[in-house]
């Protein structure tokens, strides 16, 4: 086989360029802290880089969503450990106002104060969180969901409650909605509730209440009435006696499973409500509360539906402190949750960043080892070109 001179020259200068170019490779690789620099250099590697970043670019916006809501829902247990404290705090002022001992201008700056205390609640029910949204008008975030008309206070927020995706499978409520949390207070003892008629004339109080036999419960609107001031009977909305007795003060009144006492001197014709429990406002209460203390107690019969109001009271209080402690309880499971979440994300969040490390940073001992071996045979290549060049047979003659 004969080989030309061109074709020598050609071959050498082909070596010289292939061996300088993986130079070049090399030194950009170590410069750069890359092994794969563009899919060519290792295509398999390249794509499952690429599903590896997916998955953590995927797992980082999970946490920023599991942060949103961990502030939302710290933010929300804060307000509702505050409207704990203004609860207890009406409370007590409802068990100091409905002690017989103070007297109406007492009850009158009771009144007072607690009209502070619903403006207070009403601010808590209207706050916002750090971009300015409102925590608790549902998906309306930026709409204020509560406001006070009269003697009234309106919710005009909605009962949707936003949700935060954490994990592939997981999503996760960012707090309450205005509904949920002042409005869904259950009435009464949860059951039912009671309250007496504002026409009585006895000294009649009734209790509120409880509940015997569930099963035995049948739900709907009865009147305890007092036939005579030592007879009563109970009758349901269409007026059929569902229970009759003997009244003696103290005495339990049952019927339906459930039962009442009611204690004092009724009155013939006095009328008391027993009644299936709805909902009742945290606002209401406090609206009935101060309207109850300012109200003077002149009459006995006066002061028996100030005992029946203010017990009822100091029951439906209790009952929003329970509603308000589940509340809270809920909230310390989510944020439960996202803790173990956030621990189970950076262990898998590092397992991706390894693994991507591994397929796509560089390895500088075998770069720079590899460096110097491709230096080294462009040097050699260089060299022997230089030799072979000057052959020729005039070199030779």
């Amino acid at each position: 086989m004969r080989v030309s001179t061109s074709a020598m020259h050609t071959a050498a200068l082909n070596g010289i360029m292939e061996r300088n170019a993986a130079l070049v490779k090399t030194q950009s690789q170590i410069a750069s802290g890359k092994r794969i620099e563009t899919p060519a250099d290792d295509p398999s590697g390249a794509v499952r880089a690429l599903d590896l970043d997916r998955a953590l670019a995927e797992s980082q916006q999970f946490g920023r969503n599991a942060d949103v809501a961990t502030s939302r829902l710290s933010l929300d247990e804060q307000s509702l450990a505050d409207v704990t404290s203004l609860l207890q705090r009406v409370r007590d002022l409802t068990v100091q106002g409905a002690n017989a001992t103070v007297d109406q201008a007492g009850r009158q700056a009771i009144a007072t104060e607690l009209k502070s205390r619903l403006e207070q609640l009403v601010g808590i029910a209207n706050r916002k969180d750090g971009t300015g949204e409102y925590l608790y008008s549902g998906y309306a975030t930026l709409t204020q969901p509560f406001s006070t008309v009269g003697n009234t206070v309106q919710y005009a927020g909605d009962q949707g409650v936003r949700t935060l995706q954490t994990s592939p499978t997981q999503s996760i409520a960012d707090g309450h909605n205005g509904f949920q949390v002042f409005q869904q207070v259950a009435q009464g003892n949860g059951t039912f509730f009671t309250g007496a008629a504002a026409a009585n004339t006895g000294t009649g109080i009734i209790d509120t209440g409880n509940v015997t036999n569930p099963t035995a419960w049948v739900p709907g609107s009865y009147t305890l009435q007092f036939t005579t001031p030592t007879a009563w009977q109970v009758v349901d909305s269409t007026s059929t006696v569902v229970a009759s007795g003997a009244y003696s003060t103290g005495a339990a009144i049952a019927f339906n499973g459930v039962q009442v006492t009611v204690t004092g001197a009724p009155a013939a014709g006095d009328e008391f409500t027993i009644a299936t429990s709805g909902n009742e406002d945290m606002f209401t209460t406090l609206n009935k509360l101060i309207t109850t203390l300012g109200r003077p107690g002149v009459t006995p019969a006066d002061k028996a539906q100030f005992s029946t109001e203010m017990g009822a009271t100091l029951t439906q209080l209790d009952s929003a402190l329970d509603h308000t402690s589940g509340l809270r309880a809920e909230v310390g499971a989510r944020l439960s949750i996202l803790d173990d979440a956030q621990s189970t994300r950076a262990d898998r969040e590092l397992d991706l960043t390894t693994s991507v490390s591994q397929l796509r940073d560089l390895d500088y001992a075998t770069a720079i080892t590899q460096l110097n071996v491709q230096m080294a045979g462009l040097q050699a290549a260089q060299s022997s070109y230089t030799k072979l060049s000057q052959l020729s047979l005039f070199n030779y003659l």
